[in-house]
C-alpha cells in the first residue's frame, strides 16, 4: 500500500479494492481484516453502505483515522482485544495513539446472515424487528402478519436497496413470547443458523445404516484388530449420551504397556456423498447449550451404533501405543478395530475410583500416571496451561435456573484431555510426513498461530499495571513466559481475568489444510482426530488416514481446495455454536439473578473503564457493571493506566482484581446485562 490516497476524493477505479470481513458495532462502525494489511481498517458509520457484521466486503482505503489505544480503555475485562471506546460510541481520549487506515465499503460480496431474531414492535401501522444481534446497527421494516407484535420472531432479511435507511424483510416464524424459556433458547439458536431438525431423507439414511450394520458384520470384524478382550473403559460427563472415545490398557511380557486410544468409526457408516455427510459437513458440529445438545448426527447413529457404549461390539478407528511408564514412545499403530468396553465411568466415577481405590484402580492410576508425565513434557516444550473456569446449571422442568456453580476439574478430565492429545498430535505428524512432497495430497490441521505484537504488546501494559511482567521483545513473547506468567498467578484473586486477558491476546485456533503448528499446544503437528461423532473436520481426517493405511491412490481434484472449503466452512460454524453456547450461559445467568435483585454477593473487579466497574459474582460468574454515576458519595476518576477509578474527595480506590461486595439492583434479559451496586 504504497499508494497515497486522499480521503474522499478520487473515483473508487484509482484506488487498490481489498477483499476483507467486516465486524460492525451496535454503533454502526466497522472494522475490516485484511489479510495483506497488519491493520485493520475502521470504517466509519457513513462508509459503511449497509454492511453487516461478518459481511465479506469490498473497500478501498480512503485515508487514515486516529487511532486510539485499542481494547484498554473499554475492555470489560481489562484485557486487550475489547471494544474502543469509539467503538461503543463513547468519548475518547487521543492521548497515546497512532493513525491508522481508514475506508469505505465499496461493495458487499457474501452476507453473513440473512436471517435475524428480534422483537416485533409496531410503530405507526409499520412493522419492525429489533434485533437480538447487538451488532446489527439497523432496525428491518417488516411485512407479515400482525399477530407477532409484541413477540419474538425469525425474520428473513428480503432487500437493501442502496438509497433506503432501513432494511426490509418477512416473518417466516413467530418463536414465542419473550421471557419464556423455549422462545428464548430457540431464538439463540436460529439467530446463528443453527438446524435443529434433520431432513427426511438424512433420517431415512439413519435407518437404513443401522437396520444394515446392526448387529456388527462378522465378515467386518474379521478384517478389523480385535481389543475386546482388552479392558476397555470410556470417561465422559454424567449425562453424556454419545461416547466418542475409549481407553484400553494391557500391560506386555516386555514391562512395557499398550495404551489404545479408540475413536468411534463414524466414517465407516457416514459415506462421502450421501445425504447424511452433506448433512454432517453442513453442520460441522454438535452444539451444547445449557438445556440441551443440537448433534451433528441423528441420534440414531450419534447415540447409539457410532458411540462406544459399555459391553457392546463396536467398531473403532484406533491409535495404538507402546509406551513405558514415563510417557516415551516406543511403537505406535493405527488402524481400523473392534472394542467393547468394559465400564462407562463419568469423570466423577472414575476420579472417586482412584481415590478410594475402587474398581480398575490399578489401570487407572496408571494411565492418570503416564497422563502425568506427558502433561509435564508438554510444559516444558511451552504447552500453555489455559484452565478457564466453567459454570453448571440446574434447572427445573420449565427451564429456570435452581443454581449456578463453577465446574470442577479433576485429574480424570485431564487425564482424557492427554491422552485426546497424544492421539490428535500423532496423527497429524503421521499424515504430514506421508503426504509431504506428494501432489494433490491434503488433510485438516487444527493450527494456532502466533499472537498479534500488538496484542501483546497491550498484554504486556495491562499486566504491568495490575503488577505483574511479561517479557516481550519486539511485540513477541515465548508461550514458556506465558506459563511462567500463568503459574505465578495461580491462587490470587486475579488468576481468572488474568487467564481470560491472556486468552484474548491469542490468536483463534482454526481448521486449515496448511499446517503451522499449534502455538498453545507447543505442537509442530496437530489436528482433531478424535471426536467424530461431533465435529465433522474429524470425519474427513479419518478419511485421509484410512486412504494412507489402504494405499487408495484415488484422489479428488483440488483436494487442497477442498480441504481448504470445509476448513474455512468448519471454523465458521464452529464460532456460531460457541456463541450460541456462551449466550445460553449468559442469558441464564442475568434470568438467575433476575430473581435475587437486592441481594448480596461476594466479587471481583473483572473490568474498569470511565463508565463503569465491572464485577464478577465468585461462584456463579455472573458479570455486572456498577455505573459510575451510581457511585454518588463521591466523584471517581477513571485512571487508564492503573485500571483504577479513585474518589477524588475520599481517596477510595477501586482496582482491577479487587475483591469487592455488591448488590444486584436490576437485570435486563433482553439485553444479557446486570446492574449491581458496591455495598461500602
Amino acid at each position: 500500500m504504497n499508494q497515497k490516497h486522499k480521503s474522499g476524493k478520487g473515483s473508487h477505479e484509482e484506488k487498490k479494492v481489498l477483499t476483507g470481513t467486516i465486524r460492525t458495532t451496535a454503533k454502526g462502525l466497522g472494522i475490516v481484516t485484511v489479510d495483506s494489511l497488519d491493520e485493520q481498517v475502521i470504517i466509519e458509520p457513513e462508509f459503511v453502505n449497509h454492511a453487516l457484521h461478518g459481511d465479506e466486503v469490498e473497500i478501498i482505503i480512503t485515508g487514515k483515522r486516529f487511532k486510539v489505544e485499542r481494547g484498554r480503555p473499554a475492555s470489560r475485562l481489562g484485557g486487550p482485544g475489547q471494544k474502543t471506546q469509539s467503538e461503543q460510541g463513547k468519548p475518547v481520549s487521543h492521548q497515546g495513539g497512532h493513525a491508522e487506515p481508514a475506508g469505505q465499503v465499496v461493495k458487499i460480496l457474501r452476507r453473513a446472515k440473512k436471517q435475524f431474531v428480534g422483537e416485533l414492535t409496531e410503530d405507526k401501522g409499520r412493522m419492525w424487528l429489533k434485533p437480538d444481534d447487538r451488532k446489527v446497527y439497523v432496525h428491518f421494516l417488516v411485512s407479515g402478519e400482525k399477530s407477532g407484535v409484541g413477540k419474538k420472531v425469525l425474520v428473513k432479511m428480503t432487500q437493501w436497496e442502496k438509497n433506503e435507511q432501513f432494511p426490509t424483510g418477512e416473518i417466516i416464524q413467530v418463536l414465542g413470547e419473550k421471557g419464556n424459556h423455549e422462545t428464548e433458547i430457540q431464538s439463540i439458536i436460529l439467530d446463528r443458523n443453527i438446524d435443529t431438525h434433520f431432513p427426511p431423507e438424512v433420517e431415512h439414511e439413519a435407518e437404513e445404516i443401522e437396520e444394515r450394520e446392526k448387529p456388527l458384520r462378522a465378515d467386518e470384524i474379521a478384517l478389523r484388530r480385535d481389543f475386546r478382550n482388552t479392558l476397555t473403559v470410556t470417561i465422559d460427563p454424567f449425562d453424556a449420551k454419545d461416547f466418542d472415545d475409549a481407553l484400553s490398557l494391557k500391560k506386555l511380557e516386555n514391562g512395557l504397556y499398550e495404551i489404545g486410544i479408540h475413536i468411534a468409526d463414524v466414517s465407516h457408516y457416514v459415506r462421502e456423498g450421501t445425504a447424511l455427510d452433506h448433512e454432517a459437513q453442513k453442520r460441522s458440529f454438535s452444539v451444547y447449550l445449557v438445556d440441551r445438545t443440537i448433534p451433528m448426527l441423528p441420534e440414531i447413529l450419534s447415540n447409539d451404533l457410532c458411540s462406544l457404549n459399555p459391553n457392546q461390539d463396536r467398531f473403532a478407528f484406533s491409535a495404538v501405543f507402546t509406551m513405558d511408564l514415563e510417557g516415551a514412545i516406543k511403537d505406535r499403530w493405527f488402524g481400523k478395530t473392534v472394542i467393547n468396553s468394559n465400564k462407562r465411568f463419568s469423570y466423577e466415577e472414575a476420579q472417586d475410583s482412584l481415590d478410594k481405590k475402587g474398581l480398575y484402580f490399578e489401570e487407572l492410576s496408571l494411565l492418570n500416571s503416564i497422563a502425568k508425565k506427558l502433561k509435564h513434557d508438554n510444559y516444558l516444550e511451552g504447552a500453555i496451561e489455559f484452565e478457564q473456569d466453567e459454570v453448571k446449571f440446574k434447572l427445573d422442568e420449565n427451564g429456570k435456573p435452581l443454581s449456578v456453580q463453577k465446574k470442577e476439574r479433576l485429574d480424570t478430565h485431564k487425564l482424557i484431555e492427554e491422552f485426546m492429545l497424544l492421539a490428535n498430535r500423532e496423527v497429524a505428524e503421521f499424515i504430514f510426513k506421508f503426504q509431504k512432497g506428494k501432489s494433490n495430497a491434503a488433510s485438516i490441521y487444527r493450527i494456532h498461530d502466533v499472537p498479534h505484537s500488538e496484542r501483546i504488546e497491550e498484554l504486556s501494559l495491562f499486566l504491568k499495571a495490575l503488577g505483574y511482567h511479561l517479557p516481550v521483545k519486539q511485540g513477541k513473547t515465548t508461550s514458556q513466559d506465558i506459563n511462567t506468567l500463568l503459574k505465578g498467578i495461580e491462587g490470587k484473586p486475579e488468576a481468572s481475568l488474568i487467564r481470560t486477558a491472556t486468552i484474548r491476546s491469542m490468536a483463534k485456533a482454526i481448521y486449515s489444510p496448511k499446517n503451522i503448528g499449534h502455538f498453545g499446544l507447543a505442537f509442530e503437528y496437530y489436528t482433531h482426530f478424535t471426536s467424530p461423532i461431533r465435529r465433522y473436520p474429524d470425519l474427513v481426517v479419518h478419511r485421509v488416514l484410512e486412504n494412507i493405511l489402504t494405499n487408495n491412490k484415488q484422489k479428488v481434484k483440488d483436494e487442497f481446495r477442498l480441504m481448504r472449503t470445509i476448513s474455512e466452512h468448519a471454523t465458521e460454524k464452529e464460532i456460531a455454536a460457541a456463541e450460541a453456547e456462551r449466550a445460553s450461559i449468559k442469558y441464564k445467568q442475568v434470568e438467575y439473578m433476575s430473581e435475587r435483585i437486592g441481594q448480596e454477593f461476594d466479587g471481583i473487579i473483572s473490568g474498569v473503564t470511565e463508565w463503569g466497574i465491572y464485577v464478577e459474582e465468585v461462584n456463579t460468574k455472573c458479570e455486572g457493571m456498577v455505573p459510575l454515576r451510581e457511585m454518588n458519595n463521591d466523584y471517581y476518576v477513571f485512571n487508564r493506566k492503573t485500571y483504577s477509578v479513585k474518589g477524588e474527595k475520599t481517596k477510595k480506590e477501586f482496582r482491577l482484581g479487587d475483591n469487592v461486595r455488591f448488590k444486584v439492583m436490576k437485570a435486563d434479559l433482553d439485553g444479557k446485562t446486570l446492574d449491581y451496586k458496591l455495598v461500602q
